[in-house]
């Protein structure tokens, strides 16, 4: 449970204050900010995200898993693919994923 709640602490912090306006518009492929790689910051916030994943989890594994999936996410919710409410249904869903990851390999 505690490593359940420090996911979703770092996932809120990751997501807001940490992504800020800058990260938020930049990563946007539809609508970039002129002059910043689209692609640059999108990967910048997934890895923010992947960061607090491998530091709360201590497996480079579920980093990675974590990197993977909030980028397609994230792409996909600018892509106007999903509403930002499945965006963030997925990053939680993810979240409990990794938890109990942890307990099965006892990380």
């Amino acid at each position: 449970m505690e490593t359940l709640l420090l996911l979703l602490f770092a996932h809120a912090l990751a997501d807001y204050p940490l992504q800020g306006d800058f990260l938020s518009k930049a990563k946007n492929h539809r609508a970039p900010i002129p002059g910043v790689p689209w692609y640059q910051a999108l990967v910048s916030h997934s890895a923010i995200h992947a960061g607090f994943v491998g530091v709360i989890t201590g497996s480079i594994v579920l980093a990675l898993a974590e990197f993977v999936v909030h980028t397609a996410t994230d792409y996909a919710k600018c892509a106007g693919k999903i509403s930002y409410n499945t965006d963030q249904a997925i990053h939680i869903s993810c979240k409990v994923i990794w938890a109990i990851a942890c307990i099965w390999w006892h990380l």
